[in-house]
């Protein structure tokens, strides 16, 4: 299992690393092939957050979905623990997931218990999908930022004409067409309250998001 660790607008000792090797080799039970951990540190400049000024966000990287979470504490110490717990209870989650898909008992999916309803979409025509950039051999560029087979981000400076300029964090992400259930499913592991995805029934960039209570809705962008 690959680490990488980080800071962002903090420093980070070897001997913080060290300490974060020795803590995520509890992870190392749910280990997949081609695992990889990143490890961002970041810490809160506002005197009035000192009780959580420190923050440690952990992205793990495999050959299945994307699995995320952050904690913020008044030391970075305290985060990284809150942070392992959350992530290793969703490493938990989506295991059990893939027994319960690899048996007899799969459960209803939720396109299929929502297909009834009105109101949606007419299908569209698929088109081919596009050769990633390891079937070309290669990474690629968009609007001048290189994208790898994860994400890359890069600060963006805003023309606000004559005001203050505003500093707005850009991501480009590579992702191949899932339904719904998956686009749920990869929501709950990065632990956002939305998802951004492109809808292998309907052909359309779509987003999941969280409502009240244990419901879920779904935004789709048509011409």
């Amino acid at each position: 299992m690959d680490i990488i660790v980080k800071g962002r607008r903090t420093g980070v000792s070897e001997k913080f690393r060290q300490h974060v090797e020795n803590k995520l080799d509890r992870l190392s039970k749910w280990e997949r092939k081609g695992m990889s951990v990143d490890v961002e540190v970041s810490q809160e400049r506002n005197p009035k957050l000192a009780d959580v000024r420190e923050r440690v966000e952990l992205t793990i990287h495999s050959d299945g979905p994307v699995i995320r979470s952050e904690a913020a504490s008044v030391d970075r110490h305290g985060a990284l623990d809150l942070a392992i717990d959350k992530i290793e209870a969703r490493l938990r989650k989506s295991a059990d997931r893939r027994k319960v898909h690899r048996g007899n008992h799969t459960p209803v999916s939720v396109a299929a218990a929502t297909a009834h309803l009105p109101g949606d979409l007419p299908s569209l025509t698929p088109t081919p999908a596009k050769a990633t950039p390891a079937q070309r051999g290669g990474d690629e560029e968009i609007d001048g930022v290189e994208v790898d087979g994860r994400f890359s981000d890069e600060f963006v400076e805003l023309d606000t004409q004559g005001e203050a300029p505003v500093i707005v964090r850009e991501k480009f992400h590579r992702a191949k067409p899932m339904s719904i259930d998956q686009a749920l499913m990869e929501m709950e592991l990065v632990g956002h309250d939305f998802y951004l995805f492109h809808d292998e029934v309907k052909d359309t960039p779509s987003v999941v998001y969280r409502r009240k209570g244990f419901n879920y809705g779904v935004l789709r962008l048509v011409d």
